[in-house]
């Protein structure tokens, strides 16, 4: 049997999300067109005969001076030397830049647990074989595969490889399970996805989004949430709650619909806004936040 955590690296809107999701089959990372939409370590978890990976989808690597940035930076990089594999997601259809070639490095520092996924190749831009070029100065051409994660072309041979690769061991996590993420976590996921889906310019980037409190009713039935997105100035709550209440009104029940799909429950979603000024500079905030 093999066993392996695999920590999936890349820059932001490579498609690493979409690309989790798919090979766990279940949606276990929110997934959006607004760069750096994962702000935490998520983990998706694939079972087969040959025996199990936990995925591990890390913030987009981006170079920035910003606290925020510089936080989901660390989150990437830390412990790198601790995983049994890593997956470089690439974006064919982007020309590699600086940001790409420092994780090219991070890869090629850790050549022989290292995986590359050249990914998109269903759009039809950009050159799959400037990027495999591109590659193979830091990794081994076996190692690199050419995917499409929206259209799981490509998925097999990768997961074959990783299982190749893998440490022998047995299996962490019992087969039915898809992720550990708590329950929590996964709904505070799917309200912030709903709400920056809906939004534009800076503001996705000034939500985060909190669980305050969820409560089964007492005949089993139905699922409360207490639930709150967070901006840092009024004028954005504004944005948020809408003219009228038809934003925020939009944003729960879409999350509603989402998380009755996943919980065994009706969902009664109680959804606020509030102001906290400049959370992306406070320090302990962050650490509470990013993990």
């Amino acid at each position: 049997m093999k066993s392996g955590f695999v920590t999936i690296i890349g820059r932001p809107s490579s498609g690493k999300s979409t690309l989790l999701n798919a090979l766990c089959g279940y949606k276990v990372s929110i997934v959006s067109p607004v760069p750096q939409t994962t702000r935490n370590r998520i983990r998706g978890i694939v079972t087969k005969d040959a025996g199990q990976l936990v995925f591990v989808d890390t913030p987009g690597f981006h170079s920035s001076q910003k606290r925020l940035n510089l936080h989901l930076k660390e989150l990437v990089v830390s412990n790198l030397d601790d995983v049994d594999l890593l997956l470089y997601v690439v974006d064919v259809t982007r020309p590699p830049g600086a940001e790409e070639k420092q994780l090219l490095e991070i890869a090629a520092g850790n050549r022989k647990k290292t995986v590359a996924a050249i990914n998109k190749i269903d759009l039809g831009t950009g050159s799959t074989e400037r990027m495999r070029r591109f590659l193979e100065t830091g990794l081994d051409g076996e190692r690199i595969f050419e995917i499409s994660a929206t259209e799981k072309r490509g998925l097999d041979e990768l997961v074959k490889a990783l299982f190749a690769f893998a440490p022998e061991g047995e299996i962490m996590y019992p087969e039915e399970m898809y992720t550990d993420q708590a329950p929590e976590f996964r709904a505070c996921e799917i309200i912030r996805e709903k709400a920056i889906n809906r939004m534009r310019q800076e503001v996705p980037h000034a939500i985060f989004a909190l669980i305050e409190d969820m409560e089964v009713s007492g005949d089993g039935e139905s699922l409360w949430i207490r639930g709150c997105l967070n901006v840092e100035r009024e004028s954005q709550k504004g944005i948020v709650v809408g003219k009228g209440g038809k934003m925020i009104r939009e944003i729960r029940l879409a999350a509603e619909k989402e998380l009755a799909e996943i919980f065994p429950y009706e969902i009664d979603l109680d959804l606020r806004v509030k102001v906290v000024r400049d959370w992306r500079k406070r320090e302990s905030l962050l650490r509470r936040l990013i993990y």
